[in-house]
């Protein structure tokens, strides 16, 4: 038994069994000798730890004749091979080498998954950005357009312009008057308004040839041309302080007027 057994140590039924080449009674003698002597045992295991290191390393590439074998087995359907599997038996390398592949697929795709949804993640913010860039250009199209329309009616030949000055009760007080006869439009500016008592504001009058008409109340924060009505009778205007809550009241003092006759 032992000659037997040298002889198919020497033999290269192991290598064809360990890369699927054997055929069935060869099979069933491999596996007999490996299941049943030692020595014919250790040495399929270092024959196929040595073939996983390579495997591992890159250092051989998988037989051609491998595949072509295994498509025939497969297509080969009325010749059904029954293999007794040896107990223990390590996987072949060229599995270890699909799963490895396998996995690097994996996980090369779970990377370009995170970076395209970080590219959509920026491409949402500069959407955003762009979203209000337009509306900020937008906005200030509209002041820009509304400026200009201010500007057009302050160099209007047809608008005469009224600097309007405080008297000795609100020496600070300074705003100017832009009255267009032509268009019927008044508008008028605040520069300057002395501090009041939180109960008191004031008003701006336009003086007829019977009567006051009030036309507004003036605050500091109007720090841009104010519409105003237009009286096209008017003689004056003037600013007057009256109390928050009360009934516009022409009696009221006075601390600035400027005439709009014309001399």
């Amino acid at each position: 038994m032992e000659t037997k057994l040298h002889s198919f140590l020497n033999s290269n039924l192991l290598n064809k069994y360990l890369v699927g080449e054997t055929s069935y009674e060869e099979t069933k003698e491999v596996e007999f000798f490996i299941n049943n002597y030692p020595e014919a045992a250790e040495a399929y295991e270092k024959l196929q730890s040595n073939l996983e290191l390579i495997a591992k390393a890159g250092a051989v590439d998988v037989p051609n004749h491998i595949l072509g074998n295994i498509l025939d087995a497969l297509e080969d359907t009325n010749d059904t091979k029954v293999i007794q599997l040896v107990q223990n038996r390590k996987t072949p390398w060229y599995s270890i080498a699909a799963t490895a592949a396998a996995v690097l697929f994996a996980a090369t795709t779970f990377f370009l998954y995170q970076k395209n949804q970080g590219l959509i993640d920026e491409n949402n913010v500069v959407v955003e950005e762009i979203y209000d860039l337009r509306s900020d250009i937008e906005k200030n199209n509209t002041m820009l357009t509304e400026l200009s329309i201010e500007l057009n009616k302050l160099n209007n030949p047809d608008a005469r312009k009224y600097i309007i000055n405080g008297n000795e009760r609100a020496k600070d007080l300074k705003t100017v008057a832009y009255i267009n006869p032509v268009e019927k439009t008044s508008m008028i500016d605040v520069v300057t308004l002395p501090q009041l008592p939180e109960d008191e504001h004031y008003q701006i009058w336009a003086e007829l040839q019977d009567r006051m008409v009030k036309l507004g109340i003036l605050d500091k924060s109007d720090r841009k041309l104010k519409p105003i009505p237009y009286m096209e009778d008017a003689l004056a205007l003037s600013i007057k302080i009256g109390k928050n809550g009360d009934a516009p009241n022409e009696n009221n003092t006075e601390v600035a007027e400027i005439s709009l006759k014309e001399e």
